[in-house]
């Protein structure tokens, strides 16, 4: 029989690949970019400086970087609508009805469609005279005409919100299909037995799938949180960072690749993961198990 160093070994060369392509495109580039948030680097010649903490401490003072960042965790109040929404949607599709599986491609199919072709889309929709002012105008909610177009995507007062509509849209097929998985696994005796002793259709669910879907919930509460916080595609695709939409991945898009400051990128990137990270932990505290 082997030993158990024999079989390690075995283990590693199988996860050899994985490994190689993480610390390529994970490790390395992290790495790096942590290197760079403390040296300015020039493109030019290709030499990096080191500078201390300068580039965190210029963000730090920088009005943009905080109105980017307040943009960003305020980007985060689409994260418990998504999972509420996403986790209503898949109780529903779960149920054993003719054309269900109809109802959960049609779920899914944004989440599939390319960003860049669902922003030319929805920003046709958000237009003066789109399908979005064609509808609030149907339902007599904005005057008739002229007077009752909105610049959705262009009034400061709306714009994030308008995108994070879109988030919305985009992404709750994804998660539906998460919590679908869960709700799968929970076992048909536990709800048989819940009907058996007189629990409604309320109880069941506050009693029985959201504690069974918990970590479920933390999975997706946590994916949602971070794509939140990361915030960019949405931005770029739909207002390039106009009308109080610029967010903070999109400061630190800015920085490196249209100011060539690849330092002072790297260190709002850095900042950026801290609030991820701690964000995570937070979240972990509350939905976690508890020991």
């Amino acid at each position: 029989m082997k030993n158990s160093s024999s079989y390690t070994a075995i283990a590693y060369l199988f996860l050899a690949p994985a490994l190689i392509l993480m610390g390529i495109f994970t490790f390395w580039p992290v790495g790096y970019n942590t290197y760079l948030a403390f040296n300015n680097y020039s493109i030019a010649d290709g030499v990096a400086t080191w500078n201390n903490f300068e580039h965190f401490k210029y963000i730090a003072q920088e009005e943009l970087f905080h109105s980017a960042l307040k943009n960003s965790l305020l980007y985060l109040l689409v994260v418990p609508v998504i999972q509420v929404a996403a986790l209503v949607v898949a109780k529903l599709v779960n149920n054993k009805l003719p054309g269900m599986t109809f109802f959960r491609a049609a779920y899914y199919i944004p989440v599939i469609t390319a960003i860049s072709i669902a922003g030319v889309v929805w920003a046709n929709v958000y237009k003066y005279d789109g399908m979005l002012t064609w509808l609030m105008q149907t339902l007599h909610l904005v005057p008739q005409g002229p007077d009752g177009q909105i610049d959705w995507l262009g009034n400061p007062d709306i714009a994030l919100y308008m995108v994070m509509l879109f988030t919305f849209w985009k992404g709750i097929g994804y998660y539906m299909v998460l919590y679908l998985a869960g709700l799968q696994a929970i076992p048909a005796e536990v709800e048989e037995a819940a009907i058996l002793d007189g629990a409604n259709a309320w109880d069941r669910f506050w009693k029985i799938t959201v504690p069974m879907v918990k970590p479920t919930i933390l999975l997706c509460t946590l994916l949602s949180t971070i794509a939140a916080i990361r915030a960019f595609q949405e931005i770029i695709v739909l207002t390039r960072g106009q009308a109080d939409t610029y967010t903070a991945l999109y400061y630190v898009y800015d920085q490196a690749f249209r100011n060539y400051n690849f330092g002072r990128g790297a260190a709002a990137g850095l900042v950026v993961t801290f609030f991820c990270l701690m964000l995570s932990a937070i979240q972990f505290r509350f939905f976690g198990e508890k020991k």
